[in-house]
């Protein structure tokens, strides 16, 4: 792999606002925004659960919001496992490769006892629209189809072809929703798209050490995932008035003590953080740079540094989570057994059967048992991302017309998308989310009083907009100038 130059592209010219071709946030562009933050497309750990009538109506809300995108010749909807949608927006050169954005309708869960505020209203406050979904994902939804509708309006038509998929079930993994969307595009004839983007990592305000201008992270890999149950029941029970000298809770707790004070091994140094770090390190202070181009000799202490944020100690390793732990029948009897559950979002240089022979190494008990649940699957194939790569180099661009003086690198995704399921469409597969956070917001995803301004949520619109405009050329050096504007 050709490695990308540790310069930022200086050719690119943040758009000013005031062009003809920035799509401005009027009060209906908003309150399309704050009035599908209150469709209730929940997703659940059980699947029919799920409340099926909000995505109908929601669905139903799109079509009479977007009428240009809905009634054009150029675009074809078709709604995939009752409720995922799938469009195709025919572009005017068939010898172009299609490309696909992604998206997804549903929500996590929320408990409206901890929101300071109503969490499906859409309630405005202060420049900012709060509700679930606002970070997570519908204002990916409605950027996508905003930027579509504009250029429809500005008969403006596409000369690359497009596909847009909105899975209804992302949120619980996407096996009914982007699974069968996949599954269709393969029936269709669909071998090859130019490059896809989906949600992903987002653009990050004084979180990375050092820097004072803003990151943008476009994840080029996934971690993979491993859930594990590890059970205690070997101990002697009986009755709390003659206790063991070691109870089945008493053993697991210091077995996922171990665990928890053993971190796995960090991966500092592998391809992708050499290279985000070495990007970053243009932009910090000479004393910084010096220590990051040397990563031979000082690697090891970096990597500690890393480690001491949560944050960044996730980028660098595989985690360990211990999430939830059960043990005890009765207030005076000995527990039989005792259970804790345990997450692992897996480093792409580690697999799933290394991750689980490490955690029986750290707890050291042959007593103790370990049984995988759910479905674990192995990090993904790294995306490229060198000065050639079409699908990376079009995102930045995108990325820095909108946003204008921020740094894009490359990253890895910690959590799980829809990504996984078009994985044999194209090898140019990248995870970014148009959304910019502070320390303080990260906690609102998937968290409480979730939350976007309304000048994020124009640059949303927008970047999406940006984003079809240079897909339209044949190579890199022909992406959508506004340089000779300025």
């Amino acid at each position: 792999m050709v490695i990308l130059s540790t310069e930022q592209p200086q050719h690119v010219q943040q758009v000013p606002s005031i062009n003809t071709d920035f799509i401005q946030a009027d009060d209906h562009l908003i309150g399309r925004l704050q009035n599908a933050v209150q469709f209730q497309t929940i997703s659940y750990t059980d699947y029919f659960r799920s409340n099926k009538s909000e995505l109908i109506r929601f669905r139903e809300f799109l079509s009479k919001e977007y009428p240009l995108i809905h009634s054009s010749v150029l675009v074809s909807l078709e709604v995939i496992n009752e409720y995922s949608l799938l469009y195709t927006v025919k572009g005017s050169s068939s010898h172009l490769t299609p490309y696909l954005l992604c998206a997804h309708l549903d929500v996590v869960p929320v408990e409206e006892s901890m929101w300071s505020v109503p969490p499906f209203q859409g309630i405005e406050d202060d420049g900012f629209i709060y509700g679930r979904g606002t970070m997570d994902d519908k204002q990916s939804v409605l950027g996508i189809l905003e930027a579509l509708e504009f250029r429809l309006k500005q008969n403006d038509l596409p000369k690359r072809s497009l596909y847009i998929a909105f899975g209804h079930d992302e949120e619980i993994g996407g096996k009914k929703g982007a699974h069968y969307i996949a599954e269709h595009l393969k029936k269709k004839g669909v071998t090859e798209v130019e490059f896809l983007l989906d949600e992903g990592t987002m653009i990050l305000h004084g979180i990375v050490p050092f820097l004072n201008k803003p990151v943008a992270m476009v994840s080029i890999a996934e971690k993979g995932s491993l859930t594990v149950e590890l059970t205690m029941d070997s101990a002697p029970t009986g009755h709390s008035s003659i206790p063991p000298k070691e109870t089945n809770i008493g053993a697991l707790a210091k077995a996922i003590c171990r665990l928890e004070g053993c971190p796995l091994p960090s991966q500092f140094g592998s391809d992708v953080d050499k290279v985000m770090y070495q990007i970053l390190s243009v932009e910090m202070p000479v004393a910084v740079r010096f220590f990051v181009t040397n990563l031979w000799l000082f690697g090891p202490l970096l990597s500690w540094f890393i480690s001491r944020n949560p944050e960044t100690d996730s980028l660098i390793r595989t985690t360990t989570a211990v999430t939830m732990f059960n043990g005890g029948i009765k207030t005076n009897v000995i527990a039989p057994n005792a259970k804790a559950i345990v997450n692992h979002r897996i480093h792409p240089l580690q697999s799933v059967q290394e991750i689980l022979e490490l955690d029986k190494k750290i707890v050291n008990d042959k007593r103790i048992k370990f049984n995988i649940l759910g479905e674990s699957f192995e990090p993904s194939r790294q995306s490229p991302y060198d000065e050639s790569a079409f699908g990376y180099q079009l995102i930045s661009t995108s990325i820095k017309q909108v946003f204008g003086q921020v740094v894009v690198v490359p990253a890895t995704m910690m959590a799980n998308t829809d990504t996984r399921h078009y994985s044999n469409l194209t090898q140019n597969i990248y995870r970014f989310c148009p959304t910019e956070v502070t320390r303080k917001d990260l906690a609102r995803f998937h968290g409480n009083d979730e939350r976007i301004s309304i000048l994020n949520y124009r640059k949303t619109v927008n970047f999406y907009y940006h984003v079809m405009l240079n897909a339209d050329v044949v190579s890199l050096k022909g992406t959508h100038d506004h340089s000779h504007e300025l």
